[in-house]
């Protein structure tokens, strides 16, 4: 069941990130090469502008992406054992955040933003710490049934 989530996870993700016209995406012509490559610049605007920009832009972005990568902190451990690390989770949000960017930066889609790897990796580990906090009270359900 763990991996099946897993797998509709990465498929929305996929979707979200490079597919979706409601999140950005430009028209083929209009693609360039976007990059912001200095930390919290790109979440210190959006705070700044969130009037001018409205709330779903503002959400979106910076709640989007911590959102976006919580699943993927709390379903690996699930369904991978070994990734039992708050550690290697984080790791793997990076790389995997990492990976989104250049892939948007190389196709032109969205833009390669170091602040979004960071919200993304945030996510990530977020997502584990939830894991972290339902396995350790499942654990303690399952202790005190057994006595």
């Amino acid at each position: 069941m763990g991996i099946l989530l897993f797998v509709i996870y990465i498929i929305f993700l996929v979707y979200f990130l490079f597919f979706s016209e409601e999140y950005g995406r430009a028209a083929e012509a209009q693609r360039v090469y976007r990059y912001n490559l200095i930390p919290f610049v790109e979440i210190r605007r959006f705070w700044i502008y969130r009037e001018q920009l409205g709330t779903f832009a503002v959400f979106s972005n910076i709640f989007g992406n911590v959102i976006g990568f919580l699943p993927f902190g709390f379903i690996l451990p699930v369904i991978f054992r070994r990734m039992n690390s708050g550690f290697l989770i984080c790791v793997s949000g990076f790389i995997l955040s990492l990976t989104v960017e250049v892939i948007q930066l190389v196709t032109k889609v969205g833009c390669f933003d170091v602040d979004d790897m960071i919200l993304n990796t945030l996510g990530a580990t977020l997502g584990y710490v939830l894991f972290f906090i339902c396995n350790h009270i499942r654990r303690k359900v399952l202790d005190s049934s057994h006595e």
